[in-house]
């Protein structure tokens, strides 16, 4: 069984946490954005059929998928492969070599990270970017190392909340 919580009313956003972390890792984000009247489902998925499961358990038929470094290749992956559930991805901190997610298929990318972030430094976002302008947007948040979902989780929610409206 996957660990997972969701918390909130309205358009469904899924987070999926860095590798080898829990769900707890997120909840300081998922409580702040759900305030905003989403849907938050946290995720400890390993894969992306583990985050179809729990979506199909949960009844959620499209959502923004996104995820804190490996959680966010795995958003990736879901993007691609069930891109007609995927609204857009949400990338917290874009690990090394990372592709634009589903390009073809004209999924919006918007990309968060730390810009002191050593683990998923800030040019991989920025590259990804580069490859995709009209599709990929990025925040950077100032002062901020890799765990910045939790130790900025204000500012990572602001960021996607101001994001998510203009759809």
């Amino acid at each position: 069984m996957v660990a997972s919580a969701e918390e909130g009313n309205g358009p469904a956003v899924v987070l999926v946490p860095e590798q080898g972390e829990g769900i707890a890792q997120l909840a300081g984000l998922a409580h702040s954005i759900a305030q905003e009247d989403f849907r938050v489902v946290r995720i400890a998925a390993e894969s992306a059929q583990h985050v179809v499961e729990v979506l199909d358990e949960l009844g959620v038929t499209d959502a923004w998928i996104g995820g804190h470094g490996y959680g966010g290749s795995i958003a990736r992956e879901v993007a691609t492969a069930h891109h007609d559930r995927v609204n857009g991805v949400i990338l917290l901190g874009v690990e090394s070599g990372e592709t634009v997610p589903a390009l073809a298929e004209g999924i919006p990318v918007l990309v968060i990270q730390g810009a002191d972030d050593d683990v998923t430094p800030p040019a991989n976002g920025d590259a990804l970017r580069e490859a995709a302008p009209g599709l990929v947007s990025v925040v950077t948040i100032d002062a901020a190392g890799h765990g910045f979902p939790s130790t900025h989780a204000g500012e990572t929610a602001w960021a996607i909340e101001d994001y998510l409206d203009w759809d």
